[in-house]
């Protein structure tokens, strides 16, 4: 004889306390303290701040799921549903936010909504209401833990960072210019869920001390940002490094570092840290005494020569003297204006063509090759060349990585010329335009960046003290 009738579902028992994890929020394991006295469930959540649209606003907080483990922070991001008046059990009234998560214990789970508190004088740092116990669930209300124990142990494990979820970050773009490559940083995080707003650099002023290190703006402080994307000109480099400083003092994840931005900058010591890894690039020179001239052309070789400003951007301070006499010209008119330049080998089998990598997060998303303007042996785009997609070579990716690798840039526009010795780098830039790349290989560049911030940004699992960590 057979059974028609559907099984129930097994009743879950719950006690006063239970261990919990709120899979969206990117929270493994917390205690929770269940009470049916209370409506709506509630999380201890610190720094709470809104943003995004006025229509689709979000908030922004962190989670110490630990009791007295300050230490370890997961922040969160998640959509506003709501905001409620809570009275809490000693009488209190709050003006809450409310989210909606999804709980899970022992493999079952469910959405229920979650109101964000203080609850640092509570001795759980989460309370389950009413709201999120499921109809099949009984309490037992003298006993605990009758679901299975979870432990804070989790935190500390590798799988911590590939566990969490994508949430939506509020993230800086420091630029002074509505530009191409700004614009699609806006319009490609925005389309993955971001909130991005885009910072004049020079209108950012700092509160430096040891306390609470802080970046203001029109008269307010900056709200907390999950990233900072650098786009600093090269007029504004010793201030943009700067404001880059104190985002990391905070400890900002920015895309690039201070550091990083100031060496690709100046181009004697870019070459010399180049050197010192040994990335391949055309012989260069420099000196200060005029004295030094023809020793210095001939450290590099015979003319033609390539004498360079350090301070050039976009091929301009670039000047190709094809004689030895032109070189010694433009050297001495160089030294009259009292400029520091460099003296570097013509690589004439590049035949006025460069290569630009474009390295986000340690990899080549996308390479083209750039031919100069007939007459130019500057292949920038700026200047009237052309680009089109090519594909590379393992040793010229490899040496694009090293060169960004020097200087710890996590985007980096690496210029290579291919030579019969090999790739040679020309420069790597630390704010590359997107514009001539994406249009010349078709390919989402800004998508590859945004797939790394959210990679970088997530929580790092932080090295357990020995206190502390009992998980009773």
């Amino acid at each position: 004889m057979t059974d028609d009738h559907p099984k129930m579902p097994q009743p879950l028992q719950f006690g006063w306390e239970e261990w919990v994890a709120l899979p969206d929020l990117g929270v493994p394991a917390i205690k929770a303290k269940v009470d049916t006295g209370a409506r709506t469930s509630a999380l201890h959540a610190f720094d709470i701040e809104t943003f995004g649209p006025s229509a689709r606003p979000k908030v922004r907080f962190t989670v110490h799921p630990i009791p007295g483990r300050d230490d370890l922070i997961i922040p969160c991001s998640a959509p506003i549903i709501d905001r409620r008046d809570v009275t809490s059990s000693n009488g209190e009234r709050e003006l809450r936010y409310v989210i909606a998560s999804k709980l899970s214990v022992n493999g079952d789970t469910w959405p229920i909504e979650i109101t964000l508190t203080n609850r640092s004088t509570m001795a759980s740092r989460m309370l389950l209401g009413r709201q999120a116990l499921k109809d099949h669930i009984s309490i037992v209300a003298t006993d605990r833990f009758l679901q299975p124990e979870l432990s804070y142990d989790v935190y500390h494990t590798s799988k911590m960072r590939t566990a969490q979820p994508k949430r939506a970050l509020r993230i800086a773009v420091l630029s002074r210019e509505d530009n191409y490559s700004t614009r699609r940083i806006v319009e490609e995080g925005e389309a993955r869920g971001h909130t991005v707003e885009v910072i004049d650099t020079t209108r950012c002023y700092m509160a430096i001390n040891a306390l609470a290190p802080e970046v203001h703006y029109d008269g307010k402080r900056l709200p907390r940002y999950d990233a900072v994307i650098p786009r600093i000109g090269a007029s504004v480099t010793a201030y943009g490094a700067a404001v880059i400083r104190q985002f990391e003092t905070i400890g900002t994840f920015c895309v690039n570092t201070s550091a990083g931005i100031i060496a690709s900058r100046d181009k004697l010591y870019a070459h010399q840290l180049m050197a010192r890894a040994q990335v391949g690039m055309p012989n260069t020179a420099f000196a200060a005494s005029p004295k030094d001239t023809a020793n210095l052309m001939g450290l590099v070789g015979t003319a033609p020569l390539i004498v360079k400003l350090l301070e050039s951007t976009q091929g301009k301070g670039v000047v190709l003297a094809e004689t030895k006499k032109a070189a010694e010209s433009v050297i001495d008119a160089f030294r009259g204006l009292k400029a520091n330049f460099l003296v570097q080998d013509f690589v004439k089998e590049a035949a006025g063509e460069d290569i630009r990598c474009l390295v986000i997060g340690g990899k080549v998303v996308a390479s083209m090759k750039r031919t100069g303007a007939e007459g130019d042996f500057r292949s920038n785009l700026h200047r009237g060349g052309t680009a089109k997609t090519i594909r590379i070579t393992k040793d010229e990716r490899d040496t694009a990585i090293r060169a960004a690798r020097v200087f710890d840039l996590n985007m980096a526009g690496v210029d290579l010329l291919r030579s019969d010795n090999g790739p040679k780098v020309l420069e790597v830039n630390s704010s590359p335009g997107f514009e001539g790349i994406e249009g010349s290989t078709g390919k989402n560049i800004t998508g590859a960046l945004y797939e790394m911030i959210e990679t970088r940004v997530r929580p790092v699992p932080v090295r357990r003290r020995k206190s502390n960590t009992s998980s009773d």
